[in-house]
């Protein structure tokens, strides 16, 4: 049951997440091109997309997805960490902080191809290494 939902959920949260991503490219456009006061915009919705990436790990570990999948998402997370980092270092390493923009456009591609492999097994049965129940029948028991 758990392993149905994080199934079902996941492609979802990660569709939702790359509509995030291109909000968040929009709102740094509002920052460069309107006031740049909209940045305090893009950063604190940043921060709200990073538990996006939280949920998207968590939701790939229970589902049981292929490992693809749930490298992606750690992949993803520490993508997301490495932002918070490019910022920090603006002052100091200006060059390293360019990198910011660079890794938001592979954090939403990367956020893509989650949400696309993780609906492709969305219905996929389990692993081959679970263990399969079979029925209990009048056969099985010996009875009858």
């Amino acid at each position: 049951m758990i392993r149905t939902f994080g199934r079902r959920a996941l492609p979802v949260v990660a569709a939702v997440f790359v509509a995030g991503c291109l909000v968040q490219v929009f709102l740094a456009g509002l920052g460069v091109f309107d006031d740049p006061e909209r940045f305090v915009t893009h950063a604190g919705f940043g921060y709200l997309l990073g538990y996006f990436t939280l949920a998207m790990l968590v939701l790939a570990l229970l589902a049981r997805e292929p490992r693809r999948i749930v490298g992606l998402t750690i992949l993803v997370l520490a993508q997301f960490a490495l932002q918070s980092v490019f910022v920090a270092v603006r002052v100091e390493y200006p060059a390293i902080a360019a990198l910011h923009p660079v890794n938001g456009f592979l954090i939403l591609a990367v956020g893509f191809v989650i949400a696309r492999q993780s609906w492709a097994v969305r219905h996929d049965p389990a692993p081959a290494d679970a263990v399969a129940v079979e029925p209990v029948t009048a056969a099985t028991t010996g009875a009858g």
